[in-house]
């Protein structure tokens, strides 16, 4: 729930001239431009800026996965969790661009997900369903009505196989979005005026196109600067782009970027300077295809609209020539006839519902609504508060909700309105993953519509609430832990597991759900489970049940710049029962950037770990034996910079430094970072190796660190998750061996997953297997390959 700090805060955001202005440019123009990716942060930002507030144009981002399989340079979110909160980015980041946000995907659960890197297209619409990719894209077509189609990507080889499949898709939708005979539900046909490719190469540090992009046959021209900011619309795109902050988006801008080259791969075959040539772009455009009635009509909205435009920022005569251009588009409704309206009635009506969302901003009313609290239950009770600022006297207030949500009868409490709210007693709980994202608001379960009349004019606008209410379940408990590590190596599986359960239930019936060897009773503040004897090796996950019915885990998901939310997930108990050996006389030092789990685990199988502090990093270092540089943590920590000679006159005196994947920009410098130079391969596609079940050959199956404490086999590549590393080191000292290599199929073997060698006295390893991300799945081969790497040197 917000705080009143927190509202106020979000208020004095708000520049009214400039949301006024924003909402003017809107009315500009009358064409679509929809912009498809695979994950968030795909998005062409620079260039939307440029279209949407340069040009007015409507801006629509289509995005095939919520980037759920993807890093997070912010924190310890993953799978479902980090899909929530890259969902909640790209809806802030669209924000910024004023844009629409079209989802394809609809979480991990969903077969149209992120499942990490992939190769090629063929491979990822396979994973989605091809068919199924293509009809969401079809359906996304339809529903927004896209003039232009310009997809982030080109489909060639040496990009990201899901930035391929979603450029594949775009394209083979076209025909069947304009194919009446291809059904989708309560949508028309609709074609798709043009469809462009980027005619510049995907390349970078990240992907490698090995194909040249096509000749441009256009350009979007940036046209000067935004007018109520002053700054360049390249600037604009990366403030958008730094709200993607999980992926360290956004960058300063030294030189803006002047134009973005396009090639028209489908659309007329006309001559055009500009990608809205040939297009009904504005009003006036869109009138030259109408009949005298209704064209003189728009004629006279257009100049109208061209009026309030050239008024700004005189609020009483943007407003005079709103509520006439209002009503000559009306008239020119009334008068198309019903073949125009199919085609066009699209655009009339969204302008007017722009035209009364500026023309609410230009007489000064506005709102901001919350509920409290924002998360109820089944059952539940709350309130909901409307605080409206301007002319309230012809104002009306209509809370919207869903059917699950029962609004009751304002009262006044001094400026605002409070509402009481319930929510339904078999209320299902709010989808985690909303189908899309409106700019014009009215997004979410409960959202508020504000009327007013001015100069006989009706204008109504949506409000979305500061937090959306939330409807969630009745049981969100959390136990501690949630993870076992049975070692069947040393303790046996006689111990019983203690579970403490959050909040305490007491007398609440509950149930943790075992195999019948088991046992689990209730404790004074939680549940102990006892394991048979003779347990077999395996992952077991047992459900929590609370009155009969299966409980869940609400995580938290918060960070400044996309506000509270939560990850909701069944409540589960993972039990993994292996073989593990630990090194002995081992104390560990952990320095970590909040992107791993790694200090966790290695305490759960029970190793003497520190976490590492910046105090602690300039501290005496000589009482560890071996020290772990969590991922992305060079890049992160300052601190850790400045003590990186520190470590290397550590490792010279025999301490054993493991360093886990980071990027080339993640602060590693192939000279001084690692005691000995060690060069991270770019572009990252050609050094990585995404098949999780990829081959591995052994090149030193003798090596310390693969025979001891535990001999590193066939058996513990198996079961692992998404992909077996990246990052690969490319090229490295002599003083380095590989002791692994494998690859993705028709490649050639990699080398540099996992390389050590001794330094003085000493050892350094580093590797790019994604080791953190199989511990959290719990890979029993990934437990016992760690405890061999954090060996003393």
């Amino acid at each position: 729930m917000l705080t009143a700090r927190e509202r106020l805060a979000r208020q004095k955001s708000r520049p009214v001239l400039v949301e006024l202005h924003r909402a003017l440019s809107r009315l500009r123009s009358t064409l679509t431009v929809m912009n498809t990716g695979a994950h968030p942060d795909d998005e062409h930002s620079d260039m939307l800026a440029a279209l949407r507030f340069g040009y007015g144009m409507r801006i629509v981002i289509a995005c095939s996965t919520r980037g759920e399989g993807g890093q997070n340079s912010l924190g310890t979110e993953r799978g479902g969790a980090l899909g929530v909160l890259r969902s909640r980015e790209m809806e802030e980041a669209a924000r910024v661009l004023d844009a629409d946000v079209a989802w394809f995907g609809h979480g991990p659960e969903d077969s149209v997900h992120d499942f990490g890197f992939s190769k090629n297209g063929v491979d990822t619409l396979a994973r989605w369903g091809r068919d199924k990719t293509i009809e969401r894209l079809v359906t996304a077509y339809r529903q927004y009505r896209p003039d232009i189609v310009i997809p982030t990507f080109l489909d060639v080889p040496g990009q990201h196989g899901h930035h391929r499949a979603m450029t594949e898709a775009a394209e083979l939708a076209l025909e069947l979005a304009a194919d009446p005979s291809f059904h989708t539900p309560g949508l028309e046909a609709w074609a798709v005026g043009k469809y462009y490719l980027p005619a510049w190469s995907g390349g970078g540090d990240t992907y490698d196109d090995e194909v040249p992009p096509p000749a441009a046959s256009v350009a979007v021209r940036a046209p000067g600067r935004d007018m109520p900011t002053g700054a360049s619309f390249d600037a604009i795109g990366e403030w958008s782009r730094a709200l993607h902050a999980t992926q360290g988006m956004g960058r300063w801008v030294e030189r803006a970027t002047a134009e973005w080259p396009l090639h028209l791969q489908q659309g007329p075959n006309a001559p055009e300077m500009a990608i809205s040539d040939n297009l009904p772009a504005t009003l006036a455009g869109l009138a030259e295809q109408l009949p005298a009635e209704p064209a003189a009509a728009l004629g006279m909205a257009q100049q109208h609209i061209d009026a309030a435009l050239a008024a700004y920022p005189d609020r009483p005569a943007i407003s005079a020539a709103l509520v006439q251009a209002g009503a000559a588009i009306e008239q020119a409704k009334a008068a198309c006839a019903a073949e125009a309206l199919r085609l066009h009635g699209h655009r009339l009506d969204r302008k007017l519902v722009e035209i009364d969302a500026a023309l609410l901003l230009a007489e000064g009313i506005s709102a901001i609504a919350w509920t409290e609290p924002n998360s109820l239950a089944a059952g539940g009770t709350g309130t909901l508060t409307v605080q409206i600022e301007g002319d309230t006297r012809s104002l009306q207030v209509a809370p919207l909700a869903e059917a699950d949500i029962r609004i009751g009868d304002a009262s006044e409490a001094g400026p605002n309105l409070v509402f009481p709210l319930s929510i339904a007693p078999d209320a299902a709980l709010t989808q985690q993953f909303q189908p899309g994202f409106s700019s014009l608001s009215g997004n979410g379960a409960l959202r508020i519509a504000i009327t007013a009349t001015v100069a006989g004019r009706a204008a109504t606008a949506m409000i979305d609430l500061e937090e959306p209410l939330r409807i969630v379940p009745a049981h969100a408990v959390q136990l501690e832990p949630v993870d076992f590590i049975v070692n069947l190596a040393t303790s046996g599986a006689t111990d019983p597991l203690a579970i403490a359960v959050r909040p305490n239930l007491g007398p609440v019936p509950m149930d943790l759900q075992t195999p019948t060897d088991w046992r689990a009773v209730r404790t004074a503040d939680g549940l102990a489970v006892t394991l048979p004897a003779d347990l077999a090796a395996g992952l077991y996950q047992l459900p929590l049940q609370v009155e009969g019915q299966q409980a869940f885990s609400a995580q938290e998901v918060a960070y400044p710049h996309i506000g509270r939310t939560q990850f909701i997930a069944p409540q589960m108990v993972r039990v993994l029962a292996l073989d593990l050996n630990t090194p002995a006389n081992t104390r560990i030092g952990y320095a970590g950037a909040g992107s791993d789990r790694v200090a966790h685990w290695l305490k759960v199988i029970g190793l003497d770990v520190t976490v590492l502090d910046d105090a602690a990093l300039a501290g005496d270092l000589s009482r560890y034996t071996s020290i772990v540089i969590g991922t992305f943590a060079f890049g992160q920590r300052p601190a850790l910079r400045q003590a990186t000679a520190r470590l290397h006159e550590w490792v010279e005196a025999g301490g054993h430094l493991l360093t886990l994947y980071h990027r080339p920009t993640d602060g590693w410098d192939p000279n001084t970072t690692p005691p000995r130079p060690i060069k991270i391969g770019s572009p990252s596609l050609r050094w990585r190796v995404t098949n999780p079940a990829a081959a591995i050959e052994t090149l030193l199956p003798e090596h310390v660190l693969l025979r001891g404490p535990n001999i590193i086999g066939a058996a513990d590549w198996a079961g692992w998750d998404k992909e077996r590393g990246l990052y690969f080191a490319a090229e490295w000292d002599g003083a380095y061996e590989p002791l692994l290599a494998m690859s993705d199929a028709g490649e050639a073997p990699l080398r540099g997953a996992l390389i050590s060698g001794k330094i003085g006295k000493g050892r350094h390893t580093h590797t790019s297997l994604v080791l953190h991300h199989q511990l959290d799945k719990l890979v029993p081969g990934a437990f016992r390959l760690m405890a061999n790497l954090v060996q003393p040197a």
